[in-house]
């Protein structure tokens, strides 16, 4: 394939990413996103397999066999609860793979580069790096805290914040000694160094990120998955890498401002600290105790409360994930609106594992899209709802983020359903949410609490309102 060709081609692809990215910010309009991309990657792929660069065909078609054949493996085995740990794991092969090229380029004994090409050569190869190992670990730590393999409490050393300034010094410097020693024809001291420096500032960068900071991380990993792969653009001048690594890395970025402002979150305490910290706290003072009686409800008066309902409103939240509950949610809310409820469902941006964790959930489950709302849209029609039934969610309808300064996740919008007329909570027993905060609105009066696995007591539900 001619070298015009190719260009042409990988021009086209970068079109279909951007396409991509507009169809993914879309519920309707999603999985022509999800089309566009796929069919983006198949002409870039091919692009680059017919073009003069690739010579090793055999090596290369045993390594997409290979990858393909785990990629399929892992999209059937792989239940929706373990999507976030996925696409944790996943960012962090990005990282690795950036790390390997630095390094793959840097031993290239066929690099013809001179005077300042081949400084900027250098400063390419160690940026790769140097983002490819903190992608790399700081996504391992991820899907460790999110498959429950590493706790969720935030790990935090003492001066921990000087530390991360020192590692950037000493990052800074090695940079200027790799540059130096590379023109000699040496350098790989100092790029080992710097590797694991790297290494070690991705993990403690993530293990001081609490429970409830743990979207905003997948989403910041996203972005630092991008910026590798830009990265290793560069350094093996692949303009549709560079592209698409810039794209990823931007979207990814502008997703986690997003998110920290949905939290009231600054993206640096988010790094700096994590829900649960003191650092995290808007008062600094004791969080308020909380007190009162629950009050629980079964499924049979739990149906007919819906029943008699008007305005109903579902809440998902983490524990419908984990209790694949999400299909008789659906079956409930056309039984309702077979009786002329008025289903809605209303999403916070943090809820889940995941940046659209619930989404994902609802559309596999084919909950309409017209049902479904952002906490923006929604948050003021609690007075009006009489029913909102909260499915194993807690942190992202804490009273306590509005009413106690002092508690950690103060000052976060949360889905104020406490305003409505009845709150029913889902949940398997009385323990915290994965910020390890309690939630006053357990025991406030118009909320009873529904205990026993989500999917379990829904169906019970369901019975009831098709009985």
């Amino acid at each position: 394939m001619s070298d015009g060709l190719v260009t042409v081609s990988y021009i086209g692809a970068t079109i279909l990413f951007i396409l991509a990215l507009g169809g993914l910010s879309n519920q309707e309009s999603s999985r022509r996103g999800n089309l566009y991309g796929m069919i983006g990657m198949s002409i870039a792929v091919i692009a680059t397999i017919m073009s003069g660069i690739v010579t090793s065909y055999v090596i290369i078609l045993i390594a997409m066999g290979a990858g393909g054949a785990i990629g399929y493996i892992l999209a059937q085995k792989v239940e929706m609860t373990q999507m976030p740990e996925l696409v944790a794991i996943l960012h962090s092969l990005v990282g690795m793979a950036a790390v390997l090229v630095g390094y793959a380029n840097f031993m290239d004994p066929t690099a013809e580069f001179s005077g300042a090409e081949k400084t900027i050569h250098e400063v390419e190869i160690y940026i790769g790096i140097l983002i490819g190992a903190i992608t790399f670990s700081g996504s391992v730590v991820a899907f460790g805290k999110l498959s429950g393999k590493i706790g969720g409490t935030p790990v935090l050393l003492p001066g921990r914040h000087w530390m991360n300034l020192g590692l950037l010094i000493i990052t800074i410097w090695v940079c200027t000694w790799f540059i130096s020693s590379a023109e000699t024809g040496g350098g790989t001291f100092p790029l080992l160094l710097m590797t694991v420096i790297a290494l070690a500032f991705g993990v403690h960068m993530v293990m001081a990120i609490g429970g409830a900071d743990m979207p905003v991380v997948v989403s910041m990993l996203n972005s630092y998955s991008g910026w590798a792969a830009s990265a290793t653009g560069f350094m093996l001048s692949n303009d549709l890498l560079i592209v698409t690594g810039a794209l990823v890395g931007s979207s990814g970025a502008i997703l986690s401002f997003i998110m920290c402002r949905a939290m009231n979150r600054k993206f640096v305490a988010v790094i700096a600290g994590g829900f649960g910290t003191d650092s995290a706290s808007s008062g600094g003072g004791e969080a308020m105790e909380i007190t009162g009686e629950v009050t629980s409800i079964e499924a049979d008066e739990t149906a007919e409360l819906l029943a008699n309902a008007k305005e109903v409103m579902f809440i998902p939240g983490y524990g419908m994930a984990v209790a694949q509950a999400q299909h008789t949610v659906n079956e409930i809310t056309k039984a309702l609106r077979a009786k002329k409820v008025n289903v809605r469902f209303g999403i916070h941006p943090v809820a889940g594992r995941m940046p659209g964790h619930m989404n994902v959930l609802l559309a596999e489950a084919k909950v309409s899209y017209d049902l479904v709302f952002e906490m923006d849209e929604i948050n003021d029609d609690f007075p009006d709802v009489d029913v909102t039934v909260v499915v194993g969610a807690n942190d992202i309808v804490n009273p306590s983020a509005l009413e106690d300064p002092n508690s950690p996740i103060a000052g976060m919008p949360v889905l104020e359903c406490w305003k409505g007329g009845t709150t029913i909570v889902l949940k398997r027993s009385m323990a915290s949410g994965y910020a390890g905060v309690g939630n006053p609105l357990f025991v406030k009066e118009n909320t009873s609490m529904l205990f026993g696995d989500a999917k379990e007591t829904l169906e019970a539900v369901l019975k009831k309102l098709q009985g």
